[in-house]
């Protein structure tokens, strides 16, 4: 079987899931907060592991979704064996601002 491939956070996703830890924070218990960070990396473990489970998106860099809850969606692409998480995004904004 081959390696899964790395995975690396872009600049925009590392500020994305800050800004979620904070808005969580001060709206949630730690608890919540743990579970939240349980599920992301579940989620990035799977896309790790089938990196072509979740669907392509109409963007042009070839990225695809996963839909963490029915507030965050991680967006993410493969290229050369590596997996970037390009932004973890709140369901609830405008998709059209994805597309920039």
């Amino acid at each position: 079987m081959a390696d899964e491939p790395e995975i690396f956070w872009t600049a925009e996703a590392n500020r994305n899931l800050d800004q979620i830890i904070l808005y969580l924070k001060t709206e949630w218990t730690v608890k919540e907060i743990q579970k939240f960070i349980q599920k992301l990396n579940k989620a990035v473990l799977l896309i790790s592991k089938r990196p072509e489970l979740f669907r392509l998106t109409n963007h042009k860099d070839q990225l695809r979704k996963c839909v963490l809850s029915k507030h965050t969606s991680i967006f993410y692409k493969e290229t050369n064996s590596k997996i970037y998480i390009v932004s973890l995004f709140d369901n609830r904004q405008d998709p059209k601002k994805m597309e920039h």
